[in-house]
């Protein structure tokens, strides 16, 4: 069991002071015979308990090292944020309540908040879906008519990047204690988007 302040003041107490001082055996036999019940002292403590008292005038616990608790207030604080704005990053809330951003997470983890992404879905037309199938069934008749056809097409990947600030799966979340299902609907088209195209030649 730790010794806690009271008891390192009882230590000094017990080796005394001038012609009257006890040596480190005799101090911790005489702190064991008035604690039986406690686990006995040794020596190497005795001493480095009487070292920081002549070094420091004091025995208290050294003050701890890193940054104190976070008190329920500031965790309120947090929880009220992502209420307000289920939209809003660690980044934010960080800087708005001057706490770290490591602090903001923990008290999300702390009560079960999860960054949700955002699920994005093409807008479907009426007419889609007849496309769909016509598409479909042309290619179906082309490839009986020319065999071999599928194997000559030249697949491409396509990624677009929106220029008119569209939403970014990557950098979107939304912070509940529960999957919102949130879906963002928006069009396939658009008047101003740069597209990135990788080819691949599938033989």
């Amino acid at each position: 069991m730790p010794l806690n302040e009271r008891d390192r003041i009882e230590i000094i107490m017990m080796i005394g002071v001038g012609d009257r001082m006890r040596t480190q055996q005799e101090v911790c036999r005489l702190f064991h015979e008035m604690h039986p019940d406690r686990e006995p002292v040794s020596q190497s403590t005795v001493s480095r308990i009487e070292r920081k008292y002549r070094e420091l005038g004091h025995v208290r616990d050294a003050p701890r090292q890193g940054r104190p608790k976070i008190n329920e207030n500031v965790q309120q604080d947090v929880i009220l944020s992502a209420l307000e704005n289920p939209h809003c990053t660690v980044r934010q809330v960080s800087r708005d309540l001057n706490i770290g951003k490591s602090s903001v997470s923990n008290i999300f983890k702390k009560v079960k908040y999860h960054p949700y992404r955002v699920r994005l879905i093409h807008e479907l037309a009426e007419d889609d879906f007849d496309r769909r199938t016509e598409f479909c069934e042309y290619m179906m008749d082309y490839n009986n008519q020319n065999n071999g056809f599928i194997a000559n097409i030249l697949f491409s990947d396509e990624a677009t990047f929106f220029l008119n600030g569209h939403v970014n799966r990557q950098n979107t979340r939304y912070w509940s204690q529960e999957n919102p299902h949130w879906m963002q609907e928006y069009h396939t088209q658009h008047p101003q988007k740069s597209v990135l195209h990788r080819t691949h030649l599938w033989h």
